[in-house]
């Protein structure tokens, strides 16, 4: 059964990215069955048709594949054609330690897929964004660096799990810098970072990394359902008194538990390089937030 969120979602607007399975799926068919407005965003269209159809007539589906610039403004012409407002939107999706591989752009691809296109995507739609984004994040973040000479691994030799390491660090520095960005316009809208601790998708399990170990341990041991993966991205999505933060789950190594304030490395802290990969992110996107 999906966790119930916090705050009731019924007749608000949800964007979840990467909804067609694991925890996006779980979030959105949370979100959905509580009566929210589910907005499906998906690279995989039948996918997504799937889904909405498990939630009923309050899901839409469009199509977005974040590692495609053009594919972002396309999606966020159209979504702003279509809903005046959005009230929260999860930024979700993600590819994990995949061997090298370049976006449409020319990013490395899980800097491009989890990081850029989120970014520019936020900007593309942040004017219409009510409430909070959500920026998803992973513990794995400890294990990254933010090179900003070569974030795309174009001089370096490539290692894809750093790399995951590195596009899920740019992530949780994102999320931290537009809160730092929105607090000091007096804006309303909230920025929240999530991570699901460990949960049992396909997402990670077939890498050829440290990281196959470390979910073929999670499968044994924890047997931790996508659904209770989702319910740290659910708080941060909907529970009322968070302003900003990161949250995750309360259990060993924040591997599983219940959702609760999480910690995070110093370097995804670190001010300066937040607003530098801003910065950069900014004039590779072409996307600028004006904040």
């Amino acid at each position: 059964m999906a966790p119930e969120p916090s705050l009731s979602p019924a007749g608000r607007t949800f964007v979840v990215t990467g909804p067609t399975g694991g925890v996006g799926e779980s979030t959105a068919l949370a979100l959905g069955a509580a009566g929210a407005h589910v907005v499906l965003a998906c690279r995989n269209v039948d996918k997504g048709k799937l889904v909405a159809e498990k939630i009923g007539p309050t899901a839409s589906v469009h199509r977005l594949d974040l590692s495609d610039l053009a594919s972002v403004r396309e999606f966020a012409s159209g979504l702003r054609a279509t809903h005046e407002t959005i009230d929260v939107l999860i930024n979700n999706a993600g590819v994990m330690a995949v061997p090298l591989q370049r976006t449409a752009d020319g990013f490395e691809m899980q800097m491009g897929t989890n990081y850029f296109g989120h970014f520019a995507l936020t900007g593309l739609l942040l004017d219409r964004v009510t409430d909070r984004v959500v920026t998803v994040s992973s513990a794995a973040h400890r294990f990254g660096r933010i090179d900003l000479d070569d974030p795309n691994w174009e001089r370096r030799r490539y290692n894809r799990a750093a790399a995951y390491a590195q596009s899920k660090l740019a992530n949780l520095m994102f999320s931290f810098e537009l809160a730092r960005r929105l607090d000091a316009t007096g804006s309303p809208v909230r920025s929240l970072a999530a991570h699901p601790g460990y949960a049992a998708t396909n997402v990670g399990s077939h890498t050829g990394t440290w990281f196959d170990r470390l979910f073929g341990f999670g499968k044994k041991i924890l047997q931790r359902t996508p659904e209770r993966g989702a319910e740290s991205v659910l708080c941060a999505a909907t529970e009322p008194g968070l302003r900003g933060g990161y949250i995750g789950p309360d259990g060993f190594l924040e591997l599983y538990g219940s959702p609760h304030s999480a910690g995070c490395s110093a370097r995804a802290r670190d001010p300066e390089t937040a607003r530098r990969l801003w910065e950069l992110s900014e004039c590779i996107t072409g996307v600028r937030f004006g904040l």
